[in-house]
C-alpha cells in the first residue's frame, strides 16, 4: 500500500510533536557539531545585521570634511525601520534553511524538556555550547567586517549608523532591555514555530520574514544580533581611523555608553534573560501546555 504524501502545511498539534522531536535531536548533537553549527548561526545573524546596518545607513545625512552634506535621502523613520527589518530576516533564513544552531530559537527545546524527553543537563548543555558558538561567530564576523573597513563606505554613513546602533543598545536600562528581549524572542520563536508547519523552503522563508521584520522594526532586542551590532561598534570606536571620524564629524567621546562592560552587563545580560523568557516560556511552554501536556499527565 502506497503511503499518502501531503503538501499541506502541518497543523499546530503536529507542529508541537515535531518541535519536541527536533528538540531531542538538537540536545543529542555532539559538542563539536553543536559548536560548529552555532558558530555558523552567529555568522549568519551577523550577515543579517550587516545588511540591516547598510540599509539603515541610507536614510542618514552625512557631512563631508568641508561640512557639506554628502547625501541625505530623508526616509521617514518607520519606512527605514521596515526596510531594516525586511533585510535582517536573511539572517534567520540562513539559519533555518542552511541548517545551524541558534540560541534564541533553541529556547524551544523546553517543549521536549517539559515532556521529559530531554534532561535539564542536556538542555543547559545545548544552551551553553550554542550561546558560546553564536558569540564566536558573531564577533568574528564583526571583526572581519571591521578589518574590511566597510564602516567607511557611503562617506562613513555605515560606520556612523553602526556606532549609533551600538550606543543606543548599551545605553538601555536593565528593565527596558529585559522587556525588549522578551518581546523579541517571542517573535523569533514564533517564526521558528511556524517553520515547523512548512513543507517547502519557500514556506519557511515566507514564515520567517513577517515576525523577524516586526521585531527589528519595533526596536526589540536580540542577544545574538547584539553580539554583532555592539562589538562592531566597539571596534569602530576604539580602532577606527581618524579620517573616518573627521568625515562623520564625531569623536569616540560622542559614544560614552559604548563600552565592553556595558555590552556584557547593561545589554547582553538582561536581553539574554528576556530572550529565554520570551522563547522558552511565552512560546515553548505555552504551546506545550496547549498541545502536549495531556500526553504527560
Amino acid at each position: 500500500m502506497n503511503e499518502t504524501i501531503s503538501i499541506d502545511a502541518l497543523l499546530p498539534p503536529a507542529m508541537a510533536a515535531k518541535a519536541e522531536d527536533l528538540g531531542v535531536k538538537k540536545a543529542s548533537l555532539s559538542a563539536a557539531n553543536m559548536f560548529a553549527l552555532a558558530v555558523l548561526a552567529g555568522a549568519f545573524i551577523g550577515i543579517g545585521a550587516i545588511f540591516a546596518t547598510t540599509v539603515a545607513a541610507g536614510s542618514m545625512s552625512v557631512k563631508d570634511a568641508a561640512g557639506a552634506a554628502a547625501f541625505s535621502t530623508g526616509l521617514p523613520y518607520g519606512i527605514t525601520r521596515l526596510l531594516t527589518g525586511l533585510v535582517f530576516s536573511v539572517g534567520l533564513i540562513l539559519v533555518v534553511v542552511g541548517g545551524a544552531e541558534l540560541f534564541t530559537g533553541n529556547t524551544l527545546i523546553t517543549m521536549a524538556f517539559a515532556s521529559k524527553k530531554v534532561t535539564l543537563g542536556q538542555l543547559l548543555r545545548n544552551w551553553g555550547i550554542v550561546y558560546l558558538g553564536n558569540f564566536v561567530g558573531s564577533v568574528l564576523t564583526a571583526l572581519l567586517v571591521f578589518i574590511g573597513k566597510q564602516y567607511t563606505f557611503g562617506g562613513g554613513a555605515i560606520g556612523l549608523t553602526a556606532l549609533n546602533i551600538a550606543e543606543s543598545k548599551t545605553a538601555l536600562e536593565f528593565l527596558p532591555a529585559l522587556a525588549l528581549g522578551i518581546m523579541c524572542n517571542a517573535l523569533v520563536c514564533m517564526a521558528v514555530w511556524m517553520c515547523y508547519s512548512a513543507r517547502t523552503t519557500t514556506d519557511k522563508i515566507l514564515a520567517i520574514i513577517p515576525p523577524i521584520s516586526c521585531f527589528v522594526a519595533a526596536g526589540f532586542e536580540h542577544s545574538i544580533a547584539n553580539m554583532y551590532f555592539i562589538p562592531v561598534g566597539l571596534f569602530i570606536k576604539e580602532f577606527g581611523d581618524s579620517k573616518f571620524f573627521e568625515t562623520i564629524g564625531k569623536t569616540a567621546a560622542d559614544f560614552p555608553h559604548l563600552t565592553w562592560s556595558n555590552f556584557f552587563v547593561a545589554n547582553l545580560l538582561p536581553v539574554t534573560i528576556g530572550n529565554i523568557i520570551g522563547g522558552a516560556v511565552m512560546v515553548g511552554l505555552v504551546y506545550w501546555f496547549v498541545y502536549n501536556r495531556k500526553n504527560h499527565i
